[in-house]
């Protein structure tokens, strides 16, 4: 079973009607947490509810456990899944891509950064955070199946190393401008442009 499907299990019945802002402010207490260096293991409900100005009881009305809340929040973080037209390989991707670039995820790059080391050292940090993304991957899996199955792509495409050509570059850059003679302008278009030349029909 995924971590995904745990949080969902673990989630408590709905009871008294939820409150936006409660929410909002508890998940945007555990990313100001992560992103000011503080690990997974040593954020506590308490420190969290102590920085978004609410009662323990609050969050644990909302999020059965410490794993669930932060689940929550990194997907927070990321916000939802863009609207794909479907009509073309490329102008899905430039969507997926940039939604993945948009100033929202962006003002949230140092939480990212600072998970990285835990990913490392972690391997349940590792389910959680895959937990998150796998949905947008399987999004982008999903197109380019798509583009196999119209011809616009070639049939023996390898999706999942096309799959990490398209999103690794484009998290290592965002994450850490290793690249500065690359401007940010043009750069998902090009990204894609780039990888779709080896995989194009």
């Amino acid at each position: 079973m995924t971590t995904a499907s745990l949080a969902g299990q673990e989630r408590k019945a709905p009871g008294r009607p939820r409150n936006a802002q409660a929410d909002e402010a508890i998940l945007r207490a555990v990313l100001e947490l992560l992103s000011e260096g503080q690990t997974v293991a040593a954020i506590s409900i308490e420190a969290v509810a102590a920085r978004a100005g609410v009662g323990k009881a609050t969050i644990y009305r909302r999020w059965a456990n410490k794993e669930a809340l932060i689940i929550d929040a990194v997907a927070a973080m990321k916000g939802p899944l863009p609207a794909l037209a479907g009509e073309s390989v490329r102008d899905d991707l430039v969507t997926l891509i940039t939604a993945n670039r948009s100033g929202h995820a962006r003002g949230f790059s140092k939480v990212t950064a600072c998970l990285l080391p835990e990913l490392l050292r972690d391997d349940s940090i590792v389910e959680m955070y895959k937990a998150v993304t796998e949905p947008r991957r399987e999004l982008m899996r999903s197109v380019l199946r798509r583009g196999i199955a119209t011809g616009e792509l070639r049939d023996d495409l390898d999706i999942e190393l096309t799959l990490l050509m398209l999103t690794g570059p484009s998290m290592m850059h965002g994450l850490f401008q290793w690249q500065p003679r690359v401007p940010d302008e043009g750069f998902v278009e090009k990204l894609v442009d780039g990888v779709l030349r080896g995989a194009a029909a």
